[in-house]
């Protein structure tokens, strides 16, 4: 958790740079990502040098190569270290002319990080603001990985709450409960192929520390986690630096971030990859035939994006690959024939484990569509038995456009802090959701129609057509009325007329 000061100063970095010209929350998070990784190099290259010292033998990896560069400036110059107590007017020159074109060098070494930087721009127009952006990051602690983290989340909550590419942020807490729903172990192999800034694949491996805190002590799988085990895609490469970026500061070495337009290119090399996905991914409405992966197509015939994603997912996972993926409403009750043949195939080839709804406000103020979580396994061979729904009423923010947090920080999110009581729960069903889920198939299935989360046998949803619409099965509460006979209600009508003259008698004989 970021203290008021960390805050603070992350707010003096961004406000440096509006006042400084630099608008675009966008632009604002590159700049930043560059002067972190080089601010990392450095750390790196440090780290090197006292190893060579205590050790006593050669340096085994240099980052900053002896000698100058190509343009006569010695590289050691180039060190975050060494350039940040330069004059402004140096600092400039020495980042514009000499270390970005340095930075682009680094692609070669093979690590996710130097291959996104390699065509990095540097837009930071001032030696002035330069400077200041420099002093101000020099000053923010980087030692704990839970602080480099936090913070880069915080820096990457202010693109949502500057109301531009809110797009590429999928509520944290939502993010959460997936990451919770599908509970990564240590040996999965995690695909997110609409990656974004990567925040699924954080989630995913803040969930295994905190769960297996032995993960890393472990040589093979401390091998896998930081080297296999996370995949994001993306065909922006300013999310791809950015999705970078936010996985080395969560601690992860080395994950396959990589440029692939997902809906577009052939999937045969990575067909069956992968154990787990978990993504939001953007939906745009329609694709062209000629630009459409044609191995998605031999699934269902569609130029739909929402449909050919799910297709997508299909292909990608092993058999008993699980997944958690976010998918408009529409989805759910589609009636043209690619929308039902695809729930069809979901229900009856593979299994289809749950259908959360979720309200229309959670991703305000950038959209106010409703949205589910569908969660699925890949058999190949069906086994569906019934399919558990959850209706969320509440996620714990207010549903317009301002999201303000509805309870305290500690009784947020889908494993709070602190238990919610029955009046709390109606302000964030999401704890309740992870409780229900984990009953899904003993005591869940005995629950009514009418409640909050019920299942539904596989029979039932074919007869309808495979409609996942909760408000299909739901069943509404009607209060119990009871009639009286006619000659009753006729007797309590002929007393009624007959207090009602008495009454007017009275009323006569005082104004007379």
């Amino acid at each position: 958790m970021l203290t008021g000061e960390l805050r603070n100063q992350i707010d003096r970095i961004w406000d440096a740079f509006w006042s400084g010209g630099i608008s675009n929350p966008l632009e604002v998070i590159e700049q930043i990502t560059y002067l972190l990784f080089l601010r990392r190099l450095d750390d790196l290259h440090t780290l090197e040098e006292n190893k060579s010292t205590t050790l006593k033998q050669p340096m085994e990896r240099r980052v900053f190569p002896g000698g100058n560069d190509p343009k006569g400036r010695p590289y050691q110059e180039l060190r975050w270290s060494r350039f940040k107590n330069f004059p402004p007017a140096d600092i400039f020159a020495v980042v514009d002319e000499h270390v970005f074109p340095f930075l682009r060098t680094l692609g070669c070494n093979g690590s996710t990080y130097a291959n996104h930087m390699k065509d990095a721009r540097f837009t930071i127009p001032t030696p002035a603001l330069l400077a200041k952006v420099v002093d101000l990051i020099d000053q923010v602690p980087m030692e704990e990985r839970d602080t480099k983290g936090d913070l880069y989340e915080y820096m990457l909550g202010k693109i949502a709450s500057a109301g531009q590419n809110g797009q590429f942020r999928t509520p944290r807490h939502i993010i959460r409960l997936m990451v919770e729903l599908t509970a990564p172990t240590p040996n999965d192999i995690l695909c997110d192929p609409a990656g974004g800034t990567a925040g699924f694949l954080v989630a995913a491996g803040e969930y295994l520390r905190e769960r297996y805190p032995d993960l890393l002590h472990d040589p093979k799988l401390k091998e896998h986690f930081h080297q296999r085990l996370f995949h994001g895609f993306d065909f922006d490469n300013t999310m791809l630096r950015i999705g970078s970026m936010n996985m080395l500061l969560h601690g992860v070495e080395n994950p396959d971030i990589r440029y692939r337009d997902s809906l577009a290119q052939d999937h045969a090399d990575n067909e069956e990859s992968y154990t787990l996905v978990l993504t939001n991914p953007p939906f745009a409405g329609s694709l062209d035939y000629e630009n459409t992966a044609k191995d998605l197509l031999q699934i269902v015939k569609t130029k739909k994006t929402e449909l050919l994603f799910l297709a997508l997912f299909l292909r990608l996972l092993k058999p008993g690959g699980r997944a958690a993926v976010i998918v408009p409403a529409g989805v759910l009750f589609g009636s043209s024939k690619a929308h039902t043949e695809l729930r069809r195939l979901l229900v009856e080839e593979q299994k289809l484990d749950g259908v959360i709804s979720l309200p229309s406000g959670v991703f305000k103020p950038y959209a106010g569509v409703s949205t589910a979580i569908l969660l699925f396994t890949k058999t190949n061979s069906g086994g569906t038995d019934h399919v558990w729904f959850y209706d969320v009423a509440a996620d714990g923010w207010s549903l317009d456009d301002k999201r303000t947090e509805l309870l305290p920080l500690e009784k947020l999110g889908p494993v709070p802090k602190e238990p919610l009581t029955e009046a709390e729960h109606a302000k964030n069903n999401l704890p309740d959701i992870l409780a229900r889920w984990s009953q899904r198939d003993s005591t869940e299935c005995a629950r009514p129609r009418t409640a909050q989360s019920f299942c539904v046998l596989k029979a039932d949803i074919a007869a309808q057509g495979y409609d996942l619409s909760l408000n299909r099965y739901k069943e509404v509460v009607h209060e119990e009325v009871h009639h009286h006979p006619p000659k009753e209600i006729l007797a309590d009508l002929a007393t009624l007329e007959a207090e009602i003259q008495e009454g007017m008698k009275e009323l006569e004989g005082m104004l007379g």
